[in-house]
């Protein structure tokens, strides 16, 4: 598949959706990156010179397959009503990585009867190791659905799910989930200074400790809760530090912190749908 797709927006996150499609063997005369940032526009120009730039949105759509919406998402209904003739001539797939945004809101706004898949991407994608949930509407075939899927999958892990309202729950986990993780590490580090750790060393400790411990639990097949029962010895010092965790109420505090996160994410997605 080398259809043309057009990213309107060319920020960090189209950025890196654009070199894995590139580095996956998509052609670079195949995509479009529309962004009003002379800045942007250059940044995309000095590492692809073969890609297409454009200042407005019209000219890109009016050459589409695909077209992907990576705008802030406060703009996003601006953005849409403006190309929302040129969508309505060419009939794109319309893939949307704006945090928060319901597919029919988006549909409303590019003038209706599109086939619209809505992803949730996580900040690790900009180093290929992305987190993305997605979701189409009724309109979006087999053959546009694996199109969406190459997209997304050229910077990690993507997953599709039958229920929009689920979006909020992978909002919850993986699209805020790197900030609980750094939040971990940051304090494992300042506990590991507490403990006489010079800083620089209990940071890459606690920095190479998290990624050892995800690229163990990727490459086995057991669960995390496998994994942490075998490196827990009884009566040991990881049983001692997990008890702590436990009788502080880790477990019911995380759920509470997705929670929170989950309920803003609906509540985000009402007053964007106003507009």
């Amino acid at each position: 598949m080398n259809e043309t797709i057009a990213f309107i927006g060319a920020g960090n996150m189209a950025r890196s959706l654009i070199g894995g499609l590139i580095q996956d063997g998509w052609p670079e005369d195949a995509l479009w990156a529309v962004d009003p940032s002379p800045e942007q526009r250059e940044l995309i120009a000095r590492r692809w010179p073969s890609l297409h730039l454009a200042e407005h949105g019209r000219e890109a759509v009016a050459h589409a397959e695909v077209l992907v919406l990576a705008v802030k998402p406060q703009v996003l209904a601006t953005v849409a009503r403006e190309l929302a003739e040129t969508v309505q001539a060419r009939k794109p797939l319309v893939v949307s990585i704006a945090a928060g945004v319901r597919s029919a809101d988006i549909e409303r706004w590019l003038g209706g009867n599109l086939a619209v898949v809505r992803c949730m991407p996580n900040t690790p994608a900009l180093v290929g190791s992305g987190a993305t949930g997605m979701v189409a509407n009724a309109r979006v075939d087999s053959t546009q659905k694996g199109l969406a899927e190459s997209i997304l999958r050229a910077v990690g892990l993507a997953l599709w799910l039958d229920d929009e309202a689920a979006l909020d729950a992978v909002t919850a986990l993986s699209g805020s989930g790197p900030a609980y993780l750094f939040l971990l590490m940051e304090a494992m580090e300042d506990a590991g200074v507490q403990l006489g750790l010079p800083r620089e060393t209990s940071r890459l400790l606690a920095l190479q400790t998290a990624f050892g411990a995800a690229k163990l639990a990727l490459e086995s097949d057991d669960g995390a809760a496998t994994l942490r029962a075998r490196v827990t010895s009884r009566g040991g010092t990881t049983e001692s530090a997990l008890q702590t965790l436990e009788a502080g109420g880790f477990r019911e505090l995380m759920t509470q912190a997705l929670g929170a996160a989950r309920d803003r994410s609906r509540e985000l997605a009402d007053q964007l749908g106003k507009d």
